[in-house]
């Protein structure tokens, strides 16, 4: 009888950010120079890496690994929000809705996992100097990048299947800017007991595993650092901990946030402000935060502009 009553829907309404025009219009002009910078700084960081044999090193190999998920995890969802800001009606076929979850999915797992492998190289070349040509071998590297992209891919695809087994019966307006979990739990029909379990477990698993990384990498790279004699040295290495630390702590914890809380708890207008961070911001602030600050880009971006002033 419930299924007989229940309505097929062939497209979600997305509310957005807001449903002010002049507000939208702002946000419009906001993102976009957000989204280009994102664009522009990371696969500028990926072209310089790979042109400047000084930056064939495994930490730059992760560091350009970082810049293309983040790239491609921006533009799961900032093309189609900046759409929808000028659109009175901000809608997406059904069909379109899991495509997007699935590949914003992949690309959260992996940005999650890429933190934890660059936090274990950090922790190798400072703490064990003289193995780190061994245990950061090519093949190693390349292993641990395709072990990231693998969990993403299995992940999402395990999250989308039963997201989009469940029931929208009763509405099909989802308020957020783009198809996530969980505000797609909250406007189901379903029971989605079976979901949040499989939620908390999975992204609990990958988010947990990438903190504890992280934890355990910097607390021996700490330890170090404390051991070192000389000033200057600490001084660099507490420099490059805090960026990534601080990188890590805005993306796990709005992950948190998000995820790992009751569907009944759920905040959409609060939620929906902490997806702007981890969705359009932290992609654009990860090329700054990990790469402009570093003397060997900045050397390389000098030398790739000079080599372009002497040809002209």
């Amino acid at each position: 009888m419930a299924v007989e009553n229940c309505t097929i829907f062939t497209e979600f309404i997305l509310v957005g950010l807001s449903d002010r025009k002049n507000v939208q219009q702002g946000l419009f002009v906001l993102f976009l120079l957000v989204y280009g910078i994102t664009v522009i700084a990371n696969l500028g960081m990926i072209l310089l890496i790979r042109v400047d044999p000084r930056l064939h090193t495994p930490m730059y190999y992760f560091l350009s690994n970082l810049s293309f998920c983040d790239v491609c995890y921006s533009s799961t969802v900032s093309p189609k929000m900046l759409a929808d800001f000028l659109s009175d009606l901000k809608k997406i076929p059904y069909n379109l809705c899991p495509i997007q979850m699935y590949f914003f999915g992949v690309f959260a797992d992996v940005e999650c996992l890429m933190l934890a492998v660059m936090a274990y190289d950090r922790y190798v070349a400072i703490c064990n100097p003289l193995l780190y040509t061994v245990a950061m071998s090519q093949r190693i590297c390349t292993q641990l990048v395709a072990v990231a992209y693998t969990v993403g891919l299995v992940d999402s695809a395990i999250h989308t299947c039963l997201t989009f087994r469940l029931s929208f019966c009763n509405s099909n307006t989802i308020n957020h800017f783009f198809c996530d979990i969980p505000p797609l739990l909250a406007l189901s029909s379903s029971d989605t007991s079976t979901n949040e379990i499989v939620m908390f477990t999975f992204i609990g698993g990958v988010v947990g595993c990438s903190i504890l990384t992280v934890l355990l990498s910097y607390s021996c790279v700490l330890i170090t650092i404390f051991r070192m004699n000389s000033a200057q040295g600490r001084h660099k290495a507490f420099s490059t901990c805090a960026s990534h630390l601080t990188a890590v702590a805005i993306f796990h914890g709005t992950l948190l946030f998000m995820y790992f809380r009751p569907s009944s708890s759920y905040s959409m207008d609060q939620d929906k402000m902490a997806s702007v961070f981890y969705t359009v911001v932290i992609p654009m602030l990860n090329p700054l935060i990990y790469s402009l600050r570093n003397k060997d880009v900045k050397g390389a971006l000098r030398k790739a502009m000079g080599t372009e002033q002497h040809s002209g």
